[in-house]
């Protein structure tokens, strides 16, 4: 990991690059930015307005890191059962103790190329999915287009930004919010939701946005998390044919408006649709992996050894994945409220789709709200904060059921680029069969983080 580093500041180097140093006015070289502190905080797409004078090509190379400590209890009412191939009860769960988890690490490099156009590359250096180094992503964002010498142009892109390559699809506004990795600074909370709905797919976005707070958004995906030019072997249960790689449709629709110095209100609907895919993981796609680790799980079932091996084989524990991998049609409505310290955060949601072998569509519906108090007014580096985050979905094979989590979060900004904060969870796992490791499922307990970001 250290040697990629270095050896990437290297080549910067010898292309002739200026690096930004870290420091007070490294974040204000980069234009239509989001920062990776404290400023970034209920930041969603990055702004149109021109703070930032151009002076030549930058090169910015930030990083998160994040420590974080686990205490959690659980428990289950699953019966004992047993598979051949397999060690002991396979509804047993994995003895915990209170332990550091393994740290994980991203590597930012943002680059201004010209007045207006920027460019991100992000690296996931060490994660809990991946504990080697994995690109997370890159594109190019454009501002501004004066290289086409058109003023109707340059008045156009007074209003417009377009995204082109591999980035975060812009379904919803919670992924905004979410932990990402290392990134964990903007989430007042250690997890995400329980039906996590985060990917990067390569497509393009193109926003709008008017004076009046309104704007919109549209975009087109391949869909798929990983491409490949190599044509689908598996078929589809409903048209018999071999699977379609369909592109994926998205949009977005809201109002984000300032009204006055104290109150903030932000409105949006969006949605996100593909008819045929290969392996779709808009509820998947995460390469970094849950914060609650080794919840709920039987070791023996993958490793097919003892419960005492500690291979982590499920990088997703305390989440639940419908399993849409070839039809799924999404819809998410989100609602901010900020006056002065006070901020509500709510998510509605709405999915349907099914896998390739089904022959009908499945259902899964989610309900989120965090309220938040940052204190004290001027500098709001202290908060206290509550979720509540329910999730009804029907599961292939296994039927309708119910996951439900609640938190609770205290956490301090010592600076604008470190943070610590705990979390008390409780979640429980209803409807589930009594054959399932998932049976009366419970775990809570508290959690700490630390977290670097600039």
């Amino acid at each position: 990991m250290r040697t990629k580093f270095y050896t990437l500041l290297g080549t910067l180097a010898i292309a002739g690059l200026s690096l930004v140093p870290i420091g007070a006015k490294a974040q204000e070289t980069i234009q239509y930015y989001r920062p990776n502190d404290q400023r970034g905080i209920n930041v969603f797409e990055t702004s149109k307005n021109d703070t930032v004078k151009f002076t030549g090509l930058k090169v910015k190379v930030g990083g998160n890191f994040e420590l974080t400590f686990q205490a959690l209890g659980q428990s289950n009412t699953a019966i004992a059962q047993t598979k051949t191939g397999y060690t002991g009860n396979i509804n047993s769960l994995i003895p915990l103790t209170h332990a550091f988890q393994l740290p994980m690490a991203n590597l930012n490099v943002d680059v201004q190329l010209a007045d207006g156009v920027r460019m991100n590359l992000t690296q996931y250096l060490a994660s809990r999915h991946h504990e080697d180094t994995w690109v997370k992503g890159g594109y190019i964002q454009f501002d501004k287009l004066t290289f086409l010498h058109s003023d109707l142009v340059d008045n156009i892109m007074k209003s417009v930004t377009i995204r082109i390559g591999q980035s975060d699809v812009d379904y919803g506004d919670q992924h905004y919010r979410r932990s990402d990795g290392g990134s964990t600074i903007f989430n007042p909370f250690i997890e995400n939701y329980v039906m996590d709905e985060f990917s990067t797919e390569l497509g393009a976005q193109f926003y709008y946005f008017n004076k009046s707070g309104f704007f919109l958004m549209g975009g087109l995906t391949d869909g798929l998390l990983s491409e490949t030019v190599v044509a689908s072997s598996k078929v589809d249960a409903v048209t018999g044919q071999p699977l379609k790689y369909d592109p994926a449709i998205l949009g977005k629709v809201g109002f984000d408006k300032q009204l006055n110095k104290d109150f903030r209100v932000r409105l949006t609907g969006s949605v996100y649709t593909v008819n045929s895919d290969y392996s779709n993981t808009l509820l998947g796609g995460d390469r970094t992996g849950s914060h609650y680790y080794n919840i709920l799980e039987n070791q023996a079932i993958a490793s097919g050894t003892t419960l005492n091996d500690a291979v982590d084989y499920s990088p997703f524990s305390g989440r639940v994945n419908p399993g849409f991998s070839n039809e799924i049609h999404a819809f998410m409505g989100n609602l901010f409220l900020k006056y002065k310290g006070l901020e509500f955060f709510g998510t509605a949601e709405n999915i349907t789709g099914r896998g390739a072998a089904e022959a009908g569509d499945r259902w899964a519906t989610q309900f989120a709200g965090d309220l938040i108090y940052r204190f004290p007014e001027n500098t709001q580096n202290f908060w206290l904060g509550v979720r509540y985050n329910t999730l009804k979905a029907d599961i292939l094979g296994t039927g309708d059921v119910t996951v439900n989590r609640t938190a609770g979060s205290f956490g301090w900004f010592l600076t604008k680029n470190i943070m610590m904060k705990a979390e008390y969870v409780s979640q429980e796992y209803l409807d589930y069969p009594n054959t399932n490791i998932l049976n009366g499922g419970k775990f809570h307990g508290v959690m700490l983080e630390a977290s670097i970001g600039f």
